[in-house]
């Protein structure tokens, strides 16, 4: 285990911050062991940290990391070094992976080992030890070899360390290059460079001509590099102590402290078991695959096949900037090249001066790269894919069949796409969400990622009729209806479930060439999938609410108001496709760090449940929920993430200064009578209390006034009930429930409501479960 380091800049300091974002070794419960540092201060010579490794009793044992969003912290004299100086340092040292040794072979800057992870023969777990001079003297002894290595080429005329470049400074998803990582060999320390090379060599002498092994190897040897660079996390959780891949996300960020796995182990990351992965693989394929095909790259806007030649035309499409697929496909081309005899398979069709993967034709927003003169922002991306659908209905045979992949969740990507699918001559024919992620991806960690892909399966558009806008909204409730019901069953939920409708709602509107209304106006898809929105919300509505929230609009007499309706579809939409067909919610957005990749410490994650604004506002509204209305009250809205607050913290909000201890002495003293008059802080006007259907006069406005914003509704009065129950507030809880139910069923309908919505294990369904065990049979 390593970290890059960087001097102290204090003039009376200069001592080395290893730059760590967590002193953890191991979180196992039954073994937890961590690193913390005491610091020497010899008296003539720079003070310096020393490690040793401990078992915590706690986490405050732990020490905090010394580096975060790209500022160090010396523990030396507590000097915060700024980002700009951390990258100029690290630039000097391309990259700071490496030992800088002096002449004597002495450690003398750089990388600094932080320990070495052992296993003992007969025992379980892993080990922990300080490093000694035996480890540095291995590393001094692969620098040397490096560096000889680094002037040697192959006989395909190949340096056998790449030397490629990088790709420059803003490329979509790299931050490295600003710490002098300006080649792809600078991804990798010294032994990592001499172990690669090593097994790139035994490959090509082993391989010969044997273009089928030398593939097969050349596989092997990427699964290797995954693990085998300077980009690699240690994970320390209690469910696995391993070496992370360089790929946990789609991206190269800078990664502080580093892991360095052995592959001549038989452990993940080593050659013995990439080789398994593989012929794994080889044996399926032979027991399975007895056709022989033919693979060729080509421009999807210009493909070389006849029009109408194929029975199938299937693509997982890119996703605007979401992914820069060809520049993190370098990392594995590099090593690659230098496995085979020959490159001749391994050269860009169309720039044969581009010693790398092919990027002219991707298609990818990217304003990086250009198309002539011509940026690849989002309309060249969205002009590229509908020429891409095009050609592939050209080359579909008429009784054919397409399927197109998706799996992200913002609407507005999914509108532009799909009017590029069915203005290319397609019409849907069906909608399977298909469980391709793992569940234990980085994307997916507490997460409201897409647990499935939805696969759209496509046919030829035969006829140019044109569809009454009428006949489409009239079938449009029935078909979504109908396959809601039907994935439901099949345990598929919230986004999975949203996502996987707009299938059967397309097969309806690409039927038609084109959709008028009755007045000859021609109705675009993104008109028609607004209304796809408004009825899986109300059909979401009408399973966890009923039939008149499923109808209300702007408050509507009989139903629950906004906020409950807002609440319910949040988490309606938050559940997960679990494998037991449970539904459970994760929580808020993944912390995949500081935008710019330099934050590699986890941020403390806010409570609550996240949605993108964009999915929120499809939802809210068309049903005449009024967002802006209930902004820092119920939700919170940033960065184009919709939070939903936790109850926890609505506590000032519905209690005021004096807090839920005064509110219950006042229930316990009277009962159940006027308790709206202290949800709210003693700063505001108290709001009034109004049965339903009884609401102030506005005029001809649709927008509450501030005086029946400040009303308590049903979820405030459900809120507060269960932060009494937190409180262990038994008797005010009794006063308040007797209350609410005597007053209206809106209570405890609202309460089994959400029970059912918030996932198991969460806080918010211990309190209302316990809270509804007191509520009189």
């Amino acid at each position: 285990l390593w970290a890059r380091t960087v001097r102290c800049e204090s003039p009376n300091c200069g001592a080395e911050i290893p730059l760590m974002r967590s002193f953890w070794l191991s979180k196992k419960p039954n073994r937890k062991r961590a690193l913390r540092h005491k610091v020497v201060r010899p008296s003539e010579y720079v003070p310096h940290v020393k490690l040793e490794i401990f078992e915590p009793t706690n986490d405050g044992d732990v020490p905090k990391g010394t580096v975060t969003r790209a500022k160090a912290t010396c523990v030396c004299c507590n000097n915060v070094l700024p980002p700009e100086r951390v990258r100029a340092q690290l630039s000097g040292q391309r990259g700071g992976a490496n030992v800088i040794f002096d002449e004597e072979g002495t450690p003398a800057s750089g990388a600094r080992m932080l320990a070495v992870v052992t296993l003992r023969p007969g025992e379980t777990g892993r080990h922990y030890r300080l490093p000694n001079e035996r480890d540095y003297e291995a590393v001094w002894k692969a620098k040397q070899k490096a560096d000889a290595l680094a002037h040697e080429t192959l006989d395909n005329g190949l340096s056998v360390i790449p030397d490629e470049p990088l790709p420059p400074i803003g490329t979509l998803g790299f931050r490295v290059q600003r710490y002098g990582m300006l080649q792809w060999g600078d991804l990798f320390t010294a032994r990592q460079k001499v172990g690669l090379s090593s097994i790139i060599i035994a490959i090509r002498s082993i391989a010969g001509s044997n273009s089928t092994i030398s593939t097969l190897l050349a596989l092997t040897t990427s699964h290797v590099t995954d693990r085998y660079a300077s980009l690699c996390r240690w994970r320390p959780e209690s469910y696995m102590e391993t070496v992370e891949s360089v790929y946990g996300r789609q991206a190269l960020p800078i990664v502080w402290d580093f892991a360095e796995s052995v592959p001549t182990s038989d452990s993940t990351g080593s050659f013995q078991h990439a080789l398994g992965i593989i012929s794994l693989a080889v044996e399926n394929l032979a027991a399975n695959v007895n056709i022989v095909g033919q693979t060729q790259i080509a421009d999807t806007k210009n493909s070389p096949l006849p029009s109408e030649t194929s029975d199938a035309w299937f693509t997982d499409p890119p996703y605007y900037d979401a992914v820069p697929y060809a520049d993190i496909s370098d990392f594995f081309l590099v090593w690659l090249k230098r496995t085979q005899q020959s490159l001749s398979v391994l050269t860009d069709p169309f720039d044969p001066d581009n010693p790398l993967t092919p990027k002219k034709q991707e298609i990818v927003q990217d304003e990086s790269k250009f198309v002539e003169t011509r940026p690849k922002d989002r309309n060249y991306f969205e002009e590229a894919m509908g020429h891409g659908f095009a050609e592939g209905r050209r080359v579909l045979c008429q009784t054919g069949i397409g399927c197109v992949v998706f799996a992200h969740k913002t609407t507005e990507g999914w509108e532009a796409l799909l009017t590029g699918l069915t203005e290319g001559g397609w019409t849907v024919t069906g909608s399977w969400p298909i469980a391709t992620e793992m569940g234990s991806r980085l994307r997916a960690r507490d997460s409201a990622a897409l647990s499935t892909s939805v696969h759209l399966v496509c046919r030829p558009r035969i006829d140019d009729d044109t569809g009454d806008w009428g006949d489409v909204l009239r079938e449009l409730p029935r078909r979504v209806g109908e396959w809601m019901e039907r994935l439901q069953g099949e345990g598929i939920r919230g986004a999975d479930l949203v996502f996987a409708c707009i299938g059967p709602a397309l097969e309806i509107f690409s039927r038609y060439a084109r959709v008028e209304t009755a007045e000859g106006r021609e109705v675009g898809l993104p008109e028609y999938l607004e209304r796809v929105w408004e009825v899986v919300g109300r059909l979401a509505l009408e399973q966890v609410l009923g039939t008149a929230e499923a109808q209300a609009r702007n408050g509507g007499a009989g139903a629950l108001e906004e906020d409950a309706r807002l609440t319910a579809l949040f988490l309606w939409t938050m559940q997960s496709t679990a494998a037991d067909g449970a539904g459970s919610a994760g929580n808020g957005e993944p912390d995949e760090g500081d935008p710019d990749g330099e934050d590699d410490a986890p941020r403390k994650k806010a409570k609550g449940y996240s949605l993108p604004f964009d999915v929120a506002r499809r939802f809210a509204q068309p049903l005449g929920i009024l967002l802006p209305l209930w902004e820092n009250r119920i939700i919170e809205t940033e960065k184009g993430v919709v939070r939903l607050m936790s109850v926890a913290e609505r506590g000032r909000q519905l209690f005021g200064q004096s807090g839920a201890q005064a509110v219950a002495a006042h229930l316990e003293r009277y009962g159940g009578q006027d308790t709206q008059m202290t949800l709210f802080p003693e700063e505001e006007q108290p709001p009034k209390v109004r049965g339903r259907g009884k609401r102030p006069k506005t005029g001809a406005s649709s927008t509450p006034s501030l005086d029946a914003k400040r009303e308590a509704t049903t979820l405030d009065r459900l809120h507060a009930a269960m932060l009494l129950q937190s409180g262990g507030q038994a008797n005010a809880l009794r006063a308040l429930i007797k209350a609410e139910t005597e007053r209206s069923p809106d209570f405890l309908r609202l309460a089994n409501a959400l029970t059912a919505l918030y996932p198991r294990g969460s806080e918010e369904k211990r309190l209302l479960d316990a809270m509804l065990l007191a509520v009189p049979r």
